[in-house]
């Protein structure tokens, strides 16, 4: 079996996905994508399919270590998208033809189903009481949401208190037997988390995401030695290199993005460097299905998996949500906020590509916001 083509389609609302086609039929898709910069992350697909064309697709790993190493300049959130794309592709295509799930190639499962969280409060958070309520009448056990839009370096008392209060308002709308992570995108300052950490701490939050970030990761430790609540991060960490000295400083969550730390294999390795330090994995996923279905092959086979990330009407998903290209909806059924195992050949989904074909015909631009503090200086998003 050989490559015979790699198809990207940039589909709505901010998504790229990769088609890998063979000369025996047996086709492979992967999420190759960094939010925002999508076109440039499909240029880079296209560059490595010079190599890739007339490749064997099941030598994965042999093909892992030349993209990532073969080209002399290495890393990085562009060329480890790309890769991560290709590589989840490749594991389909190798599952599909031995008619086993990737999970099944990974060692066999650890679980039969894995918990999910769900997003609510949007970037600048709001109402989230009754956000997190109506998530936990659907039967999810536990939500993220963001701690804050911007903040000053050193933001005043009643910023400081309102993320507090945010927090404690989904903890008595809730109770106890339901979990809040809080993600600030590195939106704290180093004084502003040691300001801010302390006020958190009576509601014990399931971890605290991305206090920092990830260019000030050798300060994590000043954090994790001074507070109770699990840190987490990882989505902008891209390599297990970029993670060695980040699981050195008592980080509790890491959370490699599986569309942009080098894909299954990087993943699955990250996955057991953290399982040596104690040190739960949560992959990253505000992403599509694809995205997440190579999130959760992996997963499966992680015996330090915590939980899953899923984009299912996160806010980022105007327009398009997280089933709208696939042509089974029911595999990503969440039953008491967990989802069961995928059985399926390779990822375990089928995607619809009549709806992706249609989806790319439009195409996205999709932007971040770019924000800026009250004297017109930047603010990280």
């Amino acid at each position: 079996m050989k490559i015979t083509a790699l198809t990207t389609y940039l589909v709505a609302p901010r998504w790229c996905f990769l088609k890998v086609e063979t000369d025996e039929g047996v086709t492979g898709w992967g999420e190759p994508v960094i939010e925002g910069r999508a076109h440039t992350v499909a240029a880079a697909v296209a560059e490595l399919a010079d190599y890739l064309v007339g490749k064997d697709p099941m030598t994965i790993e042999a093909h892992w270590q030349t993209l990532t190493k073969g080209g002399f300049y290495r890393g990085g959130p562009i060329l480890s998208s790309a890769i991560a794309g290709i590589d989840q592709a490749l594991w389909d295509i190798t599952g599909k033809a031995l008619g086993v799930p990737v999970w099944q190639l990974l060692g066999g499962a650890v679980r039969d189903r894995v918990r999910m969280y769900s997003w609510i409060g949007g970037d600048r958070p709001d109402d989230v009481a009754a956000a997190a309520v109506e998530k936990q009448q659907q039967g999810f056990t536990a939500i993220k949401m963001n701690g804050s839009a911007e903040l000053e370096l050193i933001d005043t008392p009643r910023a400081t208190r309102a993320i507090a209060d945010r927090v404690a308002a989904v903890r008595d709308a809730c109770g106890d037997e339901f979990d809040i992570a809080v993600d600030f995108h590195g939106r704290l300052s180093l004084p502003m988390a040691r300001r801010v950490l302390p006020l958190l701490e009576p509601y014990l939050p399931f971890f605290v995401e991305e206090p920092l970030v990830p260019e000030c990761s050798d300060q994590l430790g000043e954090i994790t030695r001074s507070t109770s609540i699990p840190i987490a991060t990882g989505e902008r960490l891209f390599s297990r290199w970029d993670f060695k000295n980040v699981l050195r400083s008592g980080v509790a969550v890491v959370q490699p993005d599986l569309s942009h730390a080098g894909g299954i294999s990087e993943v699955r390795r990250i996955a057991a460097m953290a399982e040596t330090y104690d040190v739960a994995l949560a992959p990253h996923c505000p992403l599509g299905p694809i995205a997440l279905a190579a999130s959760l092959q992996v997963g499966f086979a992680s015996p330090n998996l915590l939980i899953q990330e899923q984009s299912l009407g996160i806010h980022y998903n105007a327009g398009s949500d997280l089933l709208d290209y696939l042509v089974d909806r029911d595999v990503f059924t969440y039953r008491d906020g967990y989802v069961s195992r995928l059985d399926g050949p390779g990822l375990g989904i089928e995607v619809d590509e009549t709806a992706v074909r249609r989806a790319a015909e439009v195409g996205h631009r999709w932007r971040n916001p770019v924000w800026t503090r009250k004297d017109g200086s930047l603010a990280e998003w």
